[in-house]
């Protein structure tokens, strides 16, 4: 299996190596969030760490079933622990531990131990162990591939059948492998899909109505980019002869974000610089998902690009909001603690209309940070008064832009 090298994330292990905080590291399933621990393990053992010095726990493996015990898991690392000399502590998919903050809480405390973590589900950073553990760790948050790293791990000839591929094969990393069989990729992402929707949305949750819980997935897929409210999907889903009120909308959603196969990005007013809390947007962790469910029949590519650029700008390290400016609305606002910037993204823009249209809103903005336009138009860049309009599959492959 073709491994690929996830640098950003694991640069950040090794800037945190040996530091006095707990590593959690969440993301959807088969993101790679397994991978980078063993990268990780096999770089320490690259550079002088024993094997004895590392304990390395799957609680998915059935192997390791017992350990999802927390006196089990407790007893099991203390005893492997080594006096003066740090311990390295690996725990893949820890949500499997019921009762793990108190733990991993008698672990941190204890001298000489490097703990990282992995799950599946943000349920685990809240309630207990965001009280328990408050200050005591930090999250890297990790997505599947970008187009960038899918491009290293493919080719990088003819960019635009690369982000086709990119969309039809899914972000995946283990989907690369799977190029050129197009039945086996969707057994492996129908697979996938249903381990998330069973797993780690149903069963979790307790939701008896999976036909119901996959309906609501059917839509967000086929909304992304699309304004939307717990109301208008249970308005919709009750014309069509499915009854549901808005509260178990709001459940259900709640758990497409939990299990990462779906992120919100809430409005926010640039004017007033305050975010509202109606008409969110939905964006999906991976367009092969959506083609596998709904088919090649559904393509939005407007809405599909948009859904990228989201991610990326995940990826960046960017908060990400819906701007509004009066009637007018702003793809993308994105803020870090430097700097905002503001995009639109359209799939073309060489009708004159439609540039005048997705220039305006941005126009209208009174502040010097740069403005974007991006679109898969293949033409060269060009400035409108300081907006700068690019291709887009460069500005996903050149971080500097």
């Amino acid at each position: 299996m073709r491994l690929i090298e996830r640098k950003e994330y694991f640069e950040k292990l090794i800037a945190l190596r040996d530091k006095q905080i707990i590593k959690v590291i969440t993301g959807v399933r088969r993101c790679g969030k397994s991978t980078l621990l063993e990268m990780f393990r096999s770089h320490l053992l690259d550079n002088g760490v024993s094997d004895k010095n590392i304990v390395s726990i799957n609680l998915e493996d059935y192997d390791f079933k017992a350990l999802r015990q927390p006196d089990a898991l407790h007893e099991y690392i203390k005893s492997r622990l080594i006096k003066s000399e740090t311990t390295y502590i690996f725990i893949d998919e820890i949500q499997q531990c019921g009762s793990f903050p108190e733990v991993i809480d008698s672990l941190y405390i204890k001298p000489n131990v490097d703990i990282y973590l992995t799950g599946s589900n943000a349920t685990m950073l809240s309630g207990e162990i965001a009280t328990l553990l408050t200050g005591r760790y930090i999250e890297i948050s990790m997505l599947p591939l970008s187009f960038k790293e899918y491009v290293s791990a493919t080719s990088s000839d003819n960019l635009p059948q690369r982000y086709r591929e990119y969309l039809e094969t899914g972000s995946f990393p283990y989907a690369i492998n799977l190029l050129g069989q197009p039945r086996e990729l969707r057994d492996y992402l129908e697979g996938l899909y249903n381990t998330i929707i069973v797993k780690d949305i149903a069963n979790r949750r307790k939701i008896s109505d999976t036909m119901m819980l996959e309906s609501i997935v059917r839509f967000v897929f086929d909304n992304i980019g699309n304004p939307l409210s717990s109301k208008k999907i249970a308005d919709t889903m009750t014309s069509e002869g499915r009854k549901i009120d808005v509260k178990t909308v709001e459940k259900y959603l709640n758990s497409l974000l939990e299990s990462f196969i779906a992120y919100r990005a809430t409005r926010f007013n640039i004017k007033g610089k305050q975010h509202l809390k109606t008409l969110e947007k939905y964006y999906i962790v991976d367009i092969g998902l959506r083609y596998m469910l709904l088919g090649s029949s559904s393509t939005d590519v407007g809405h599909i690009l948009e859904n990228v650029v989201y991610l990326e700008l995940l990826r960046r390290g960017f908060d990400v909001y819906v701007g509004k400016l009066g009637e007018l609305e702003i793809d993308f606002v994105a803020i870090d603690n430097k700097k905002t910037l503001y995009f639109q993204v359209a799939a073309t823009v060489r009708d004159e209309t439609t540039l005048q249209r997705e220039l305006a809103p941005l126009e209208k903005i009174n502040d010097h940070y740069q403005k974007y336009i991006l679109t898969l138009d293949d033409d060269p860049e060009a400035d409108y008064n300081g907006i700068r309009r690019i291709n887009a599959l460069e500005w996903l492959i050149n971080d500097n832009i």
